[in-house]
């Protein structure tokens, strides 16, 4: 059965950054363009080169790399939107018009025939200059469909090749998108693309749905980014294509699908929801006794799919509601032996922490294993002083003093305030000590009172692994430095075992 390609325009770039608080630098964009290059994503809608002169950079930067994707940029209806997009030398343009009454007689009190001929008009001046034109129809959900089907028909004759039907602010649920796209393919010479937002929840339904009904193209976003509620997600219509329309396909390699959400998230600043579908932390987690045990046994029974197919990795989860059978697993995967007795005290003692509330993190987990098991950790990295200045009129400072085997490291970090001034400084010992890099920080829990107890987790990283650690405290401070120098003594004292046994497997 020969199968439809479908093509992916991401526009994590252009929509994406739209999404209230996100503002991207030129070597940012760069950077995820790369890595939506590499993932195989047809065409990459680089930014709107009319916007500005740090947009326009951003896109020339992209365009210089060569790549395999297509390169576009957002342009309206306007030659001078043309000419700043020829400036960038990019390969194509994504040409919006308005179509809806309530765009075109409310917001620009234009009429309908003025809007259609400053579409074609610009789309002849684009395609003139070498430019591939996708022309895109802005809240076409709320539109007459015979000015739709004109407009789109008037650009086809002029030359362009593609044309995008927008459902703007997701004003379709995904039986109406099927119905609008089955209509239209039968008319429809040229690919034609579907736009969706999510502010229903839809928006990944209702891009499927365009194409079950002959669309044959989908914009989507890294993560779900966009303005409101964001964009379809591209990573779970690319996840949901491949495991359920075997009619279809994509040119998307989707085990760099994680990676490059990670590099979004990181360069958004919006966090990735640990819940959220394909790439969330907890997409392939499991606590629960049954499930961990369902998994072991045979991961499809609670896994969908591999989390390895999508660039992710299992990860069980310690907890009030663990089971035995995770515990033996994890024991097993490290090497250790453990009597029936000896389980059922880690056991106890998992349970006890998750009956309080708490997060077992990797550096709890491990150091039960070790006091129960008599593989007590040491402190190999040591806080000696702390030191924070901070005031009204002061720059927030901090200065650590820590011992590590015979030497002693003196860092000092400025910050926003006291908390990321520690951190920095910590960060600067760290790094003279090994690779372990940060990757998130939080509050997990405040008690009442004055007297407060803070719990703050972080999540390090060497390299191999990702660990979670925790630090608990009155002062936020010391909560936090805590956190990260248990995590380092984790993934040191891991390190120093895991060499010691390959020493005495070896001798």
């Amino acid at each position: 059965m020969n199968k439809k390609t479908i093509s992916i325009m991401d526009t994590t770039l252009r929509d994406g950054e739209q999404t209230p608080g996100v503002a991207l630098t030129p070597d940012e964009k760069l950077e995820i363009a790369k890595k939506l290059d590499g993932l195989k994503v047809d065409m990459i809608e680089a930014g709107s080169a009319i916007v500005s002169a740090g947009e326009r950079e951003g896109i020339k930067k992209i365009t210089r790399e060569n790549l395999q994707s297509e390169i576009l940029s957002y342009v309206r209806t306007l030659k001078s939107d043309i000419d700043s997009a020829l400036e960038c030398d990019v390969d194509a343009v994504h040409l919006v018009f308005p179509s809806s009454d309530l765009h075109i007689e409310k917001r620009l009190e234009k009429s309908k025939e003025e809007i259609k001929e400053m579409a074609i008009e610009t789309a002849r001046y684009a395609l003139d200059h070498g430019l591939t034109v996708e022309l895109s129809a802005e809240d076409a959900t709320r539109a007459e469909k015979e000015f739709l089907k004109e407009t789109f028909q008037a650009g086809i004759e002029e030359g362009v090749q593609r044309v995008c039907i927008c459902d703007t602010v997701g004003m379709m649920m995904p039986e109406q998108i099927y119905e609008l796209f089955s209509e239209f393919s039968n008319v429809i010479d040229v690919p034609l693309a579907a736009h969706c937002h999510d502010d229903f929840g839809v928006g990944v339904a209702n891009s499927l749905a365009a194409i079950r009904a002959g669309g044959s193209e989908v914009h989507a976003t890294i993560n779900g980014l966009g303005e409101r509620a964001g964009n379809a997600a591209l990573e779970e219509i690319a996840l949901a294509i491949s495991e359920f329309y075997k009619n279809f396909k994509t040119n998307l390699d989707l085990d760099e699908l994680y990676e490059v959400a990670k590099l979004v998230e990181n360069y958004s600043g919006i966090p990735i929801s640990p819940s959220k579908a394909v790439i969330g932390d907890n997409a392939f987690a499991h606590e629960a006794g049954i499930h961990t045990h369902g998994v072991l046994a045979e991961a499809t029974t609670y896994e969908p799919v591999s989390p390895e197919k999508v660039g992710q990795r299992r990860r069980l989860i310690f907890g009030k509601h663990t089971g035995k059978h995770a515990i033996e697993n994890e024991l097993e995967r490290k090497g250790l032996e453990a009597s029936e007795k000896q389980i059922d005290e880690i056991f106890k003692r998992i349970k006890e922490l998750g009956d309080k509330g708490k997060l077992v993190t990797d550096a709890e987990w491990s150091a039960i294993i070790d006091d129960v098991m008599g593989r007590g950790l040491e402190e190999l990295v040591e806080l000696e002083e702390l030191t924070v200045t901070s005031g009204d009129a002061v720059t927030p400072t901090a200065s650590v003093k820590v011992k590590y085997k015979d030497r002693t490291f003196i860092e000092a970090g400025v910050g926003v305030g006291p908390v990321d001034a520690a951190i920095s400084a910590v960060r600067k010992v760290v790094a003279g000590i090994s690779n372990i890099k940060l990757q998130e920080y939080h509050v997990d829990a405040i008690s009442g009172g004055t007297d407060a107890m803070v719990d703050v987790v972080v999540k390090l990283t060497d390299g191999k692994r990702i660990i979670n650690s925790r630090g608990s405290n009155e002062d936020i401070i010391k909560a936090s430095v805590q956190a990260m120098l248990n995590g380092v003594n984790r993934l040191l004292w891991d390190k120093k075992l895991s060499e010691k046994e390959k020493e005495e497997d070896n001798g």
